[in-house]
């Protein structure tokens, strides 16, 4: 070990934000580290992106540096780890260690969307270890709303690392693992540099309840329920599908599965040996057949996506199923920050139609996968950090977590975002500088900034329109016939009941004329006059200014 050797943690994504969770770790001189990458995640776009798909960090930092990339290593296949992977990799072509259902997953998703990168994943699970470089990791197996979560600890020469990913402390969960508590108590016996931990529910006082006292939840309702019950969950949690389906057998009902999402997911599971136990689903085409006391439905669209299985049937638009009057729907989710709007118009719909809704706040129907501060402070007894970084999550979240880890006595507990580089050892943990850092978007099937994608311009046109305007001028430069005005996405008439297009036009044809034929040999001039007058008259009749496009020709 140099002089100059530094351990160094590097958030692109997740931190200051949920979702997009990418952190590097750094070994080495400054000018001169090798690196490790966990988790590569995306998260979704808001209104505020029109026609973006997903959101994905921006890596030009570890791209510039590839050559010392040594691999990446991903926790979970949740969207929010792992869902930027098959877009980002090519850009690196390192190794990548994932899970087995992972990797199943992640080979699910590139089929489905037909991507070209074929990623090789090396497999890599719970008691797992790996070197690469001067890191050695190991997995350690934590309990969370997906199959075949862990933690990391990465071991350096300077100091012992644990990265947690996302956990909790399930005592009875439906699928496992258990949090290994010995484990975890193991490696803090061995000593721990620092403890970097997710923070989502840092807010939230106590424990979380037990997926066993969910899965009894739910199977209370099936068992009261008259008519059919579908419940709508993250098609991720395989866990909480099995316990619906064990819940719906119990009560003697046939189980649906609606949603791509969620049948890819089980397929998966089925492949691994995951639903073992589990009766077969119903085919689509046989849910007619079944009495409606007799039907449980899983299905997708929980966050209120329009497209999604539930939207679908909340508008009645499914070909061989659809709920009737007296029949649930239950929610066992929590919406996702900014989904509550959509949420809320699906819940309408289907109270429209008669239809009861159950959530989490009539019964215990959910339990997120994150730990709340009683969990927390049994990892912070584990593990002994002597510094603690709040990661994964949003200001409130990762100030609640710094503050109840100095309450628990941890010294150190550095400020972190997303582009901080912050030095873990030798000396007092600091942020020492700062890397490039951000967003670039999935846009069908282009990957680019904001600049790049035209979002801007596309966000402007949903507030504003677009006009085109042909102008064509002879010889003398005077209109040879009439310019076309073709206004897109304007009111058709004034407040006076004036055609809006003919409005426009008088501006064209305003604009041209005020210009002495001498000078009308400049077309950017003529361009740039007539853009101004039909954006000067749009705003002067509407109060607003929409996008113009203007072509000059002369023949």
């Amino acid at each position: 070990m140099s002089q100059q050797d530094e351990l160094v943690f590097l958030p692109l994504g997740g931190v200051g934000e949920i979702g997009m969770n990418l952190a590097l770790y750094g070994y080495g001189p400054a000018a001169k580290r090798q690196w490790i990458m966990v988790d590569c995640g995306v998260t979704f776009a808001g209104l505020d992106l029109p026609g973006v798909d997903l959101v994905l960090p921006d890596i030009r930092f570890i791209e510039a540096q590839r050559q010392n990339l040594k691999g990446i290593i991903i926790t979970h296949a949740h969207e929010d780890h792992y869902g930027a992977l098959n877009d980002l990799w090519p850009g690196l072509n390192v190794p990548v260690y994932a899970s087995g259902f992972t990797a199943g997953m992640l080979e699910a998703k590139r089929n489905y969307e037909g991507t070209r990168a074929e990623i090789p994943i090396s497999p890599f699970k719970a008691g797992d270890r790996i070197n690469l470089g001067p890191f050695e990791i190991e997995a350690i197996g934590v309990n969370h709303s997906i199959p075949e979560p862990m933690s990391l600890v990465i071991r350096t020469p300077l100091g012992n690392v644990v990265h947690t990913g996302d956990w909790k402390i399930d005592d009875a969960p439906s699928l496992g693992p258990l949090t290994d508590e010995a484990r975890f108590r193991a490696v803090g016996e061995e000593g721990v540099l620092a403890l970097l931990c997710d923070s989502t529910n840092a807010v939230r006082d106590g424990v979380s309840p037990s997926e066993e006292q969910v899965s009894e939840g739910l199977r209370q309702i099936i068992e009261n329920a008259e008519g059919r019950v579908a419940i709508t969950t993250f098609s991720s949690n395989v866990g909480r599908i099995r316990s619906i389906a064990q819940a719906a057998e119990r009560a003697g009902r046939e189980v649906l599965l609606l949603g791509s999402s969620l049948k890819r997911v089980v397929n998966v599971s089925q492949d691994l040996g995951i639903m073992e136990g589990i009766k077969p689903f119903l085919a689509e085409a046989e849910y007619g057949y079944i009495p409606r006391d007799k039907v449980v439905v899983i299905l997708t669209g929980s966050q209120g996506e329009p497209r999604a299985a539930l939207a679908k049937l909340s508008r009645d638009e499914m070909r061989n199923v659809a709920l009737a009057k007296g029949d649930t729907v239950v929610f066992s989710s929590r919406a996702i920050p900014g989904n509550e709007k959509a949420i809320l118009d699906i819940k309408n719909g289907l109270i429209e139609q008669g239809i009861h809704i159950i959530t989490d706040n009539e019964a215990l129907v959910h339990v997120s996968g994150h730990p709340r501060r009683n969990e927390l402070l049994r990892m912070y007894e584990w593990t002994k950090p002597q510094i603690l970084v709040p990661v994964h999550g949003e200001a409130a979240h990762l100030v609640a977590q710094k503050e109840l880890a100095e309450q628990a006595g941890i010294k150190q507990v550095p400020k972190v975002r997303n582009g901080n580089v912050l030095r873990l050892a030798p000396g007092p943990a600091e942020v020492i500088d700062d890397a490039p850092h951000g967003r670039v978007f999935k846009d069908g099937r282009l990957v680019g900034d904001f600049e790049e994608m035209g979002i801007g311009d596309r966000r402007k046109l949903s507030f504003a329109g677009h006009v085109s305007v042909n102008v064509v001028l002879d010889s003398r430069y005077d209109f040879h016939g009439d310019p076309d005005v073709v206004p897109f996405g304007l009111p058709e008439f004034d407040d006076e009941g004036e055609a809006m297009e003919d409005t426009l036009y008088d501006a064209v044809l305003g604009a041209i004329e005020s210009i002495p034929r001498a000078r009308r040999k400049d077309l950017d001039l003529l361009r740039e006059a007539v853009r101004r007058a039909v954006r000067a008259a749009a705003n002067q009749t509407w109060g607003k200014k929409p996008i113009v496009t203007v072509f000059v020709t002369k023949i």
